[in-house]
């Protein structure tokens, strides 16, 4: 179906960008405000930087949580407020509607979205696609526009996709769609509007100039200067094994409390057009653009020790540099077959001695996993490399615990160039900035992400309280679900936490859904794969697709399949 592959950016970019280390100065007043040499179509309207309540540099909601299997945020579409599944590994929005009739929708209680009132269709279609070659989902329906709230930010006419049909983990596990927050060249939804909408496309002259009024809610945020810097930064709270932590997403400016200096920056890794990325614009003819959240890794340490490289081929492409997505949507830590088998195999001698078995583990070894990035090791905590073994104890008495975060996954190819994929048990572990940087010009401020780690000195004496803890409830880890909140803040300029405006969104709170440790809907185990039959939740893993041959498509009925692999 797409004519164009993908690629790593040379060597001689990454150097230039390798030096980056701290939130790059602003090189324009806005990052929003950009000059751009084409006929701008009308603009679209938002709400005001400044409500009366002083200048309004971003926005912040606190994040729902079951089970550390699927993080949530309540998000405001038209009339309907709903949780929605928090996804940096894709870059659309889109809710299920009374339309759909799976099995999986009929699974989900969260409200949905009411698409008779204020949904204006575009005329559109597009078909999703989710996940690696063993959790592949799919999401379907109408693409359109009507007014969204995300951490009190709102924009009036933002693109999502109305969904009729989907089986999206998702939807099974409770929430009512996707929010990615991905690169625009990620949006198969923006994609399909502009299509739709505009009879006569300029290549992808008309695709970027597009992003302004047909892109992603924050790529949107930021062109149209609604907030005052281009990020956004996430942190996940621990509702498994020892329940703490806090979850939330800042749009706009740095989470209150953290410093600059203590956060490590790194370039994003581009993708060159030559081998299916996006193709610059004619007034921005040398650009390379982004197309995930995806960064370079130095190596992969377990217990102190570097682990040995993988020695696993890329799909129909040279090896690529060792790289990461860094990816919210995804419930584990994914990475080359034949490393983590050498993970598992060192930390339970079950697996050990049969690779087929389950990776199970006395509760008190305690183990660092670690990822090595612009030069510095951010370990997962001991508490996020197990989960709930399955039995209460062992033989000898003692909790047991199971390396269950770990799996295999598919081999790096065009268009997926990352071997590892960082999920939650990584972000619950270390706060991660996400900076788009310049969207219609990279190479004036490139995208980069910021990491600093959340990892106690003391993480595994509080693997040990817990595993005490579930020693005397009979083997068992506590564990809950949180819902996602519906109350969200401004960030105003000068103002302290206390002093933010809070902004009820309207609507009922969504409720938390139950999952236990087995998981919701998990597929057949792919012995092909270590941990392959582990319960996960993984949405936009990788892309099949260029988005350029979407946009230069002769569109008959206005109805396209997309993927988004």
């Amino acid at each position: 179906m797409f004519a164009h592959t993908w690629c790593a950016l040379h060597v001689l970019v990454w150097a230039a960008l390798a030096s980056a280390s701290v939130l790059p100065q602003r090189l324009t007043p806005r990052k929003g405000a950009i000059t751009l040499p084409f006929t701008r179509y009308p603009k679209i309207g938002v709400t005001a930087r400044d409500d009366g309540g002083g200048d309004v540099v971003g926005g912040k909601v606190g994040l729902g949580d079951q089970q550390d299997l699927f993080y949530s945020v309540a998000v405001t579409v038209g009339s309907t407020t709903t949780s929605v599944n928090l996804d940096t590994g894709s870059a659309d929005l889109w809710v299920i509607t009374d339309a759909c009739q799976t099995a999986e929708c009929k699974q989900s209680n969260a409200p949905r979205y009411d698409d008779s009132k204020s949904f204006r269709p575009s005329g559109g279609t597009v078909n999703l696609s989710f996940g690696d070659s063993v959790t592949g989902t799919h999401a379907n329906g109408p693409v359109g526009r009507d007014t969204v709230t995300l951490a009190a930010l709102t924009l009036e006419n933002q693109t999502l996709a109305a969904v009729t049909d989907t089986n999206n983990f998702a939807v099974s596990s409770g929430g009512a769609g996707i929010l990615g927050l991905g690169f625009p060249a990620q949006s198969f939804v923006q994609a399909g509007a502009i299509n739709a909408e505009i009879k006569n496309t300029i290549g992808t002259d008309t695709f970027v100039e597009q992003t302004t009024n047909s892109g992603p809610i924050v790529p949107r945020l930021i062109l149209l200067d609604e907030i005052d810097d281009p990020l956004f930064s996430i942190t996940l709270q621990r509702d498994t094994i020892d329940v703490s932590g806090e979850g939330q997403i800042t749009i706009g400016a740095l989470p209150e409390g953290v410093d600059n200096s203590s956060i490590t920056w790194v370039p994003v890794r581009l993708y060159d057009p030559s081998n299916g990325g996006l193709s610059p614009p004619s007034f921005a003819a040398g650009e390379v653009y982004p197309l995930r959240w995806e960064v370079l890794l130095d190596g992969v340490f377990l217990d102190g020790k570097k682990l040995a490289d993988s020695t696993q081929q890329a799909e129909g492409i040279p090896n690529p540099s060792l790289s990461a997505l860094i990816d919210t949507g995804n419930s584990l830590i994914r990475g080359p077959n034949d490393v983590v088998v050498n993970i598992l195999s060192a930390v339970s001698p079950a697996f050990a001695a049969d690779p087929k078995a389950r990776p199970i583990l006395p509760c008190s070894d305690a183990h660092t996993l670690a990822f090595q990035i612009g030069g510095k090791l951010f370990p997962v905590d001991p508490r996020d490399f197990v989960a709930q073994g399955p039995t209460s104890a062992d033989a000898t008495g003692e909790v047991v615990c199971a390396a269950d975060n770990v799996v295999g996954t598919d081999a790096p190819r065009s268009g997926a160039l990352f071997s590892w994929n960082l999920g939650d048990p990584f972000l619950k572990s270390n706060l991660v900035v996400f900076y788009y940087g310049n969207l219609t010009h990279p190479s004036v401020d490139p995208p980069r992400m910021g990491f600093m780690s959340l990892v106690p000195s003391n993480a595994d004496d509080l693997l040990d309280d817990a595993v005490d803890d579930a020693q005397k409830a009979g083997g068992n880890f506590e564990s809950t679900s949180d819902a996602a909140p519906t109350a969200s803040s401004l960030i105003r300029e000068g103002a302290t936490e206390s002093a933010a405006k809070i902004t009820q969104t309207p609507g009922s709170q969504p409720t938390a859904t139950q999952t236990n440790a087995s998981g919701n809907g998990a597929q057949a185990p792919n012995p092909t794969q270590p941990n392959a039959g582990t319960s996960s939740y993984r949405y936009g893993q990788s892309q099949r697709g260029n988005i350029l041959t979407v946009v230069l498509q002769s569109i008959v009925s206005l109805a396209f399949s997309l993927e988004l692999l």
